[in-house]
């Protein structure tokens, strides 16, 4: 079987799922029942500063995104960093890493923009022998409007700073969390590349308000009478993530630095995305708060059967092997041609092919054939934009094939073969040059 251990900044974990920083990871007891369930680490739930704890509200935190099926696609979080005192956190952590010396035990950090106050709570948590810290630079909720969170996480020189002090006076390695809510992420993570972080982790929430109730006018999760925005997670993010992860893994000034990735990882698959993108490890919250911790068995599972089938002996065989063919759109092959195909044994004639293509895009589908209903592709008019495939409640019923580069002859609809020069003479643009027909 593929060996899915990981050695991530230093950190060495069984394998690379790893619990993200939130209520599942608050408390030993939690830990404790994840980490018999099989996660390879944990990174527990944001720690403060020793003083007066954190006040939570006392009524509902969440609020959320469902699909047609009732399955939860996204959740919007109003709770802040643990309200339990630090002294017991420490305890715990402690307790765990000695039970559990195998797996990954991460500290996740949030104390005031101050040298003191990082310089204070560091060699704490070092005493609890956990294996590294991250530095939640982040939440958009609630802790930010402190100075915190996302609010550090927005400014470069801030996020340099405080990884230049945590480097400075702890041992343990530096992962710094950064947040999406920013133009370009790329900024603070070369931020923190020069602060002298050990690698990065992201996404962490994005700021939003899932709904608003149109009874009481209060957006959800409602406290009396009251909303607020809050951290938005869950499947919905991913490709929010996936998109910065990628940005991180092929960016110059930041390639090489280890990436954990997180946003909306529900299945190995989603997880080995994030791999192939470049990171470590990936770190799951909603999924295991939607389905609970044994959701894990099934993703190391699936992600060992899948290297086993594509020949990866290790998990270091993969990452990243995705980066090289992200590109930016001005290097996408132009001359490459796809056209839409209907597989009519598949196809059920419920017409929303034809519908999103006549009202939305290129009229290319036509609806009847000898008096009988029947979709074709006319691929005169098909520009390729597969926009039919991601309608059809059909798997593979449509399918894109590619066809040979040349011009188009637009009165007979056929691509007489030959090479694009240039832009001019490519199909998909209305001003390209007609060929005259084919003899």
């Amino acid at each position: 079987m593929a060996d899915l251990t990981t050695h991530f900044a230093g950190i060495k974990s069984p394998n690379p799922f790893w619990l993200a920083s939130a209520p599942p990871t608050d408390k030993a007891y939690n830990v404790e029942r994840a980490l018999k369930a099989g996660w390879g680490g944990v990174v527990w739930k944001t720690l403060g500063e020793e003083g007066p704890p954190v006040v939570n509200v006392n009524g509902p935190r969440y609020g959320a995104i469902w699909g047609a099926d009732r399955r939860l696609l996204g959740l919007n979080n109003i709770e802040l960093i643990t309200d339990r005192a630090l002294q017991q956190n420490l305890r715990e952590i402690k307790e765990i890493k000695m039970k559990w010396p195998d797996r990954a035990v991460v500290v996740s950090i949030m104390v005031p923009c101050e040298e003191e106050s990082w310089k204070a709570i560091l060699p704490l948590v070092e005493e609890t022998g956990a294996d590294g810290i991250e530095l939640n630079f982040g939440c958009p909720h609630g802790m930010s409007e402190r100075g915190m969170g996302s609010a550090v996480g927005q400014v470069p020189e801030y996020v340099e700073m405080v990884v230049r002090w945590c480097k400075q006076y702890t041992r343990m390695p530096v992962i710094t969390k950064l947040t999406p809510n920013i133009t370009d992420v790329r900024k603070p993570a070369r931020a923190a590349k020069a602060g002298g972080t050990d690698a990065v982790s992201l996404i962490n929430t994005i700021n939003s308000i899932t709904a608003v109730n149109l009874d009481t006018f209060s957006p959800e999760p409602s406290i009396d009478g009251k909303g607020t925005h809050g951290g938005y997670c869950g499947p919905a993010v991913k490709p929010i993530a996936l998109s910065m992860v990628s940005e991180i893994a092929r960016d110059p000034e930041t390639y090489g630095l280890p990436i954990s990735g997180i946003g909306g990882i529900s299945t190995w698959r989603d997880a080995a995305e994030f791999m192939a993108l470049g990171s470590g490890t990936v770190q799951v919250c909603t999924a295991a708060m939607t389905y609970g911790f044994k959701i894990v068995e099934e993703m190391i599972t699936g992600l060992s059967n899948w290297m086993d089938e594509k020949g990866y002996a290790s998990v270091d065989e993969f990452v990243g092997r995705a980066v090289r063919n992200v590109t930016d759109w001005q290097y996408l092959n132009l001359n490459y041609v796809t056209k839409a195909r209907i597989d009519q044994d598949l196809c059920i004639k419920c017409g929303r092919c034809h519908i999103a293509c006549e009202d939305t895009s290129h009229q290319a589908i036509t609806k009847d054939k000898d008096g009988k209903r029947h979709f074709e592709v006319m691929d005169d008019e098909c520009v390729g934009c597969n926009l039919c495939v991601n309608v059809c409640p059909v798997d593979d019923c449509i399918t894109m094939v590619e066809v040979a580069p040349g011009l188009v002859d637009q009165r007979t609809g056929q691509v007489v073969p030959g090479e694009y020069a240039n832009w001019t003479t490519h199909p998909n643009n209305p001003m390209a040059k007609v060929a005259e027909p084919a003899e």
